[in-house]
């Protein structure tokens, strides 16, 4: 009986072998697996399908939505992303700064402007720091007041001697915005090298009187107006190590410049001017000298003038960025407030300070406060 037994269990190990398990029956069983499965479950693949469209309709809906909020100004469920915003607004003028990708914020802006004495010139800062905070602030915290005060003595003065273009000393916009670019450097190298702080910052000022708009540049952070036409005119030019002239001077210095991600003095610095930076400027490669530019605005008569940090040039050249605010003029923060925002989308990886200054049509002169 049990040899019967194990002669019928090995038959049917057989016919498994060789007819169940063979490749062409279970190609043929997944086949009708696949079409029961179809013909048996089609309104459960219908649900499961459908449910996903719905996802995917539900997705895009809530891009579409976040996107027409930023197009307006109005993106504020995403600003958690940013680590911290600063924004500013008064009459003419809008700033918008995120910390962005950075572990740390190291841009400031300053605006000072008269409400009393409209006559005098409004002061506009964009300061970008490196290597810490503290340079920065320091810029912030003693050039616009600096700057105040000379002017107001240089127009006092000018008052007498209204016949007169410049004084007789040779003081200008231009000369009192050098000199006291220089002598913030100064005061920042001895405070800062006396604590082994090497931070540093460049250096972005505009002076805006009723017919003048004078801009002094130290580093990357850079400044572009609109004219009557719409074009693009450049306030400043960017400090960088590549350039001919930089490089002939950091050369002659005893310096280096190399290629770390972007070419930087001594293999440190990715711009060839600046304020602070100590122990690059007692080797003389780095300096803090202004380049600095006037401007006619009853020639230009312009619509509006950006100044910003490197982080937008890094995602927008000048035409560009002047089409991109022209389209936003409307906005409450002018455009300062989504072109960051675009600036961060397109991978900017730095803090992103903005400002955007109107003017009137007539005459280009600043709007009033």
């Amino acid at each position: 009986m049990i040899e019967d037994t194990m002669t019928l269990l090995s038959l049917l190990g057989r016919i498994m072998r060789y007819f169940l398990l063979r490749p062409e029956t279970l190609f043929l069983l997944c086949i009708s697996l696949a079409l029961w499965s179809y013909f048996f479950h089609t309104d459960e693949v219908k649900t499961i399908v459908k449910s996903s469209r719905d996802a995917v309709k539900m997705v895009k809906g809530k891009v579409a939505e976040i996107m027409q909020n930023d197009k307006f100004g109005g993106l504020d469920v995403l600003d958690a992303e940013f680590s911290k915003t600063w924004e500013f607004k008064s009459n003419n003028v809008a700033v918008y700064s995120i910390q962005g990708r950075r572990d740390h914020m190291e841009d400031r802006f300053e605006v000072l402007t008269d409400i009393v004495n409209k006559s005098h010139p409004s002061i506009f800062g964009i300061f970008d720091g490196h290597g810490g905070e503290a340079a920065a602030d320091f810029a912030k915290a003693h050039l616009s007041e600096a700057l105040r005060q000379q002017l107001l003595s240089y127009d006092r003065e000018k008052e007498k001697e209204k016949d007169e273009k410049e004084r007789s000393d040779g003081l200008s916009y231009s000369s009192i915005l050098e000199q006291q670019i220089l002598a913030l450097d100064r005061d920042m190298l001895d405070k800062l090298s006396a604590v082994y702080n090497e931070a540093g910052t460049t250096c972005l000022v505009a002076l805006l009187s009723d017919k003048e708009l004078t801009v002094a540049n130290v580093g990357d952070s850079r400044g572009v107006l609109c004219d009557k036409d719409g074009n693009a005119i450049a306030l400043s030019h960017d400090h960088k190590p590549y350039q001919l002239k930089e490089r002939k001077r950091i050369k002659k210095a005893g310096g280096f410049i190399s290629f770390n991600g972007s070419w930087r003095v001594q293999g440190i610095l990715a711009m060839s001017r600046s304020l602070g930076d100590y122990p690059l400027k007692n080797l003389n490669v780095v300096i803090p000298d202004p380049d600095i530019m006037t401007f006619d605005l009853d020639k230009l008569q312009p619509e509006f003038m950006i100044l910003a940090s490197d982080g937008l040039w890094d995602a927008f050249s000048n035409e560009e960025a002047i089409r991109f605010i022209k389209e936003r003029l409307d906005e409450p923060h002018f455009g300062a407030k989504s072109i960051v925002l675009q600036s961060f989308y397109r991978g900017c990886p730095d803090n992103i300070t903005v400002m955007v200054v109107k003017f009137k049509g007539a005459g280009g002169k600043a709007t009033e406060q």
